[in-house]
């Protein structure tokens, strides 16, 4: 399966369907939503927005087949569609079964947070170079009318010797 993009932009909308179990494999092992997808070198990530903006029926009916196509000797062959149908209830819903996630479930409201995240940190480097250049000019002078005495300018008093 390649990795996707997907895995960093989405939210956790999906964490309670794609970490739910289906039942174990053959190895006696928990298998969850999220790596029974991965084993169909299906990204997780995009099949639950995919699944999540199919109506139920539909969605409960890919499942259970994307179920069925699992390699043998997993428990959840039996009962695919039973299986399906409890875990697409764990999808998000937004109004109907027909409505659009939201933003963030595609991925754009964590595009539009990195964006802000690449302009604060670009603001907080030109703030930075500035407060560098700031510290390192040299002392402004003044007239030499306010010029201090430095300290060949102060007459030295002759010493007495005491004798």
């Amino acid at each position: 399966m390649t990795r996707s993009a997907s895995v960093s932009l989405l939210g956790s909308e999906f964490n309670d369907f794609l970490f739910a179990p289906i039942g174990e494999d053959r190895n006696k092992t928990l298998l969850s939503v999220l790596s029974a997808l991965a084993r169909l070198d299906l990204d997780p990530w995009q099949e639950a927005a995919k699944l999540a903006r199919l109506p139920v029926e539909v969605a409960t009916q890919r499942l259970a087949s994307l179920i069925a196509k699992l390699p043998d000797g997993s428990s959840a062959h039996r009962d695919s569609a039973t299986i399906a149908a409890r875990l697409i209830m764990l999808l998000p819903r937004r109004g109907g079964p027909d409505a659009p996630l939201p933003d963030r479930a595609l991925g754009l409201g964590a595009a539009a947070n990195s964006r802000t995240f690449i302009y604060v940190m670009l603001m907080a480097l030109v703030l930075g170079a500035f407060g560098l250049m700031a510290n390192h000019q040299p002392p402004a002078t003044a007239d030499d009318g306010d010029k201090p005495a430095s300290v060949t300018d102060i007459p030295i008093p002759p010493t007495s010797s005491i004798q």
